[in-house]
């Protein structure tokens, strides 16, 4: 039998055997409760606190037997718990409640008696001798806790907070020297100084300020006596004061607010020339990640109370101290050298950009890898360009292109660009013969497709094709496998008028065993042989093609070809030719992906067809249609076992042929059967 609450007494849930009927409907009820509902009842039932009962004293038998029961108790806990200092707060204040000073006196000393280092009981025991008015007590209280601890500063300002308020003024100033002689932090030498300055005694202030930068030489206790000199009107001792501390920091320990301050102190005074020499100072001294306040204030002066050209510096300034520290950070960054060098272009000072060049030209990557030495090329580059064109040396420039020559390990890399900007460098000197010396050199030591393309543009330039010939015949030597060298020679005979020379250069570009992009090589032969309007040698430089090869484009091509020089049956000719072509090609295949890219093929070649039935007067496109093929869908199985869905093209001869295979076998199969 199941116990109330839904569970034996086993502890377990019963069974459906023991009577227990289990709710089936699991859905949500009706009427929902929420959870601010289960705490708002709860709230109402809760009974009322309870209080604390509070005892009437009706005569003074009562009120001695409860204080003694009370001190009783508070004996009891103290003796339990002597280091607990909030029983004995506790104590000393109830005792004080009772009218007991003496008593909560007593108490405050035996607390100390157990911790003599208790901050709490201290100021507890001389708050409740000032609240008395026992000021002489509260002096022994704070002397002894300023003996104790000295390094605790709340006795200190507590002390002379006392002493002040009574009006006692120097013994305030007593307390703060005693405790000036424990060498404090910086505020309590502050309070001092306000103490002195609330009652006028500037001198005195002055050398609490003298005594604090002997104690805490600190950029910002520097600041505080600035700021009170400036306070008290004295242009002299701020300026003074500022001297001192630009000598006792020192460049080590300098910080630019001292400077900033400096200068604006001066600015305010009216002396721009002043605060700019004080400017010029630090920022010759500072280094740029300790400077970034100061580069704006002076940025920022400049543009209040200079000129343009002081404006301008002040900004080529900062600019110069982000590049420096950008190289310093990594000296093979060759961007940052250039940006810095292009910044002292534009700055006019040549000195300096000849300057960061030679550095940057000494950074030189340490190993011999092409793509570390590309960027670093480019500074001998605007180096040279700088001292032809900016500076107009013309024998330091052709020493710059020297050096960089002499620098690149050429036997492992070179660079074109190099050569090519000294070639031309030459040519601009009028020095042609030293620049085709310098070309030949660098071919010989490392020769490159640009530097021959740049080398025959060069020869171009000066119209001399005899040696443009001679160049290309170099070229194709060295990269007889390059279709485009073929081609540029081939054009360059043929703006000439050399229609012979450049056949002749096509049939031995096309007679080469290994060519990199011989169909960009046919179809120049092509358009050659079109422009001068040979179609029969175009008709039969198409059929070498198709000799060596099947791809659709050449067919359509040809086809157009033919549809312009014969007409349209010549071309419907090609057409069918190509597409029969294909579908042999396609039927020697095995079913797989070389058939389907042959049955591709065949399909643009029909629609190109189509296309130009339609655009041709005359033309039969519904003739073309009939050969457009079906796409179906089917499956291969491929080398894992797994079956692979692909769409294929079935065409209408191709299904005809197979109706008639399948015919054969059917008479073949009657055949057998009958005899």
């Amino acid at each position: 039998m199941a116990e109330p609450g839904g569970y034996n007494q086993g502890g377990r849930a019963p069974k459906a055997s023991e009577g227990w009927n289990w709710i089936k409907n699991k859905n949500a009820a009706a009427v929902q409760i929420t959870a601010e509902q289960l705490i708002r009842e709860a709230y109402e039932r809760q009974g009322s606190a309870q209080t604390a009962v509070r005892q009437k004293v009706l005569d003074g038998e009562e009120l001695g037997d409860y204080q003694m029961r009370r001190r009783r108790e508070f004996e009891e806990g103290v003796r339990r718990n002597r280091s607990n200092m909030g029983e004995w707060l506790r104590y000393a204040a109830w005792e004080e409640a009772q009218g007991a000073v003496s008593r909560a006196r007593s108490v405050f000393e035996r607390a100390l008696d157990v911790d003599a280092r208790s901050q709490a009981v201290y100021v507890k025991y001389a708050e409740l001798e000032m609240k008395h008015e026992n000021v002489n007590l509260a002096r022994n209280v704070y002397d002894r806790a300023v003996s104790v601890l000295p390094r605790v500063s709340q006795f200190w300002y507590r002390y002379a907070y006392m002493e002040e308020l009574l009006g006692n003024v120097d013994a305030a100033r007593a307390v703060f020297e005693r405790w000036m002689q424990w060498e404090p932090s910086r505020d309590a030498w502050l309070a001092y100084v306000k103490l002195e300055r609330r009652y006028g005694e500037a001198a005195r202030a002055r050398q609490v300020f003298a005594r604090l930068a002997h104690v805490h030489p600190e950029p910002d206790t520097w600041l505080r006596w600035a700021q009170f000199e400036e306070a008290e009107g004295d242009a002299d001792r701020v300026r003074a004061v500022f001297g001192q501390a630009i000598d006792r920091l020192g460049e080590q320990f300098m910080d630019q607010r001292v400077f900033v301050a400096f200068a604006g102190f001066e600015t305010r005074m009216r002396e721009p020339e002043r605060a700019r020499a004080i400017y010029a100072y630090a920022l010759a001294r500072l280094p740029r990640a300790k400077a970034q306040a100061l580069y704006s204030q002076y940025v920022r002066f400049e543009k209040q109370h200079g000129g343009a050209r002081e404006i301008e510096q002040a900004v080529v300034g900062r600019r110069r101290a982000q590049h420096e520290a950008r190289v310093r950070a990594d000296a093979h960054d060759y961007d940052a050298w250039l940006e810095y060098a292009r910044l002292e272009e534009e700055a006019g000072d040549r000195a300096r950009a000849r300057d960061v060049y030679e550095r940057a030209a000494a950074a030189h990557p340490r190993v011999a890898d092409k793509a570390l030495w590309r960027r670093y090329v480019y500074v001998w580059l605007f180096y040279a360009l700088f001292e032809e064109r900016t500076c107009g040396d013309v024998a330091r420039a052709r020493r710059v292109y020297e050096a960089a020559l002499a620098l690149v390990p050429h036997a492992q890399f070179t660079f074109a660009k190099l050569w090519l900007q000294y070639a031309w460098f030459e040519v601009r000197q009028r020095n042609v013969a030293q620049a085709r010396r310098r070309l030949g050199q660098a071919l010989g030591v490392c020769p490159k497709r640009k530097l021959f393309r740049g080398y025959i543009a060069l020869e171009l330039e000066l119209r001399e094709f005899d040696r443009v010939r001679r160049l290309y015949a170099k070229h194709v030597e060295f990269s007889a496998a390059s279709c485009a060298v073929w081609v540029e020679f081939a054009q360059l005979e043929q703006a000439l008028g050399e229609h012979e020379r450049c056949r002749a250069l096509f049939e031995l570009a096309v007679a080469q065993p290994v060519l990199d992009m011989p169909e960009v090589l046919w179809k120049a032969y092509i358009d050659f042989e079109q422009a001068l309007g040979n179609d029969d040698a175009t008709r039969a430089l198409y059929a070498r093609l198709l000799q060596l090869t099947d791809h659709v484009k050449v067919w359509v091509s040809c086809a157009r070809f033919e549809l312009r020089a014969s007409g349209l049956p010549a071309a419907r000719a090609v057409f069918e030719r190509g597409s029969q072509r294909l579908r042999a090609l396609a039927h020697g295949q095995e079913p797989g992906q070389e058939r389907e890219q042959h049955n591709q093929e065949r399909v643009a070649l029909l629609d190109a067809w189509r296309e130009v039935e339609e655009q041709t007067q005359g033309g039969e496109p519904a003739r073309v249609v009939a050969q457009m093929p079906r796409r179906v869908r089917r499956r291969r199985e491929l080398d894992d076992g797994s079956l692979e869905e692909y769409f294929d093209y079935v065409f209408p001869d191709d299904e005809q042929g197979a109706r008639f295979k399948l015919l054969a076998k059917a008479h073949q199969w009657k055949q057998g059967q009958a005899e």
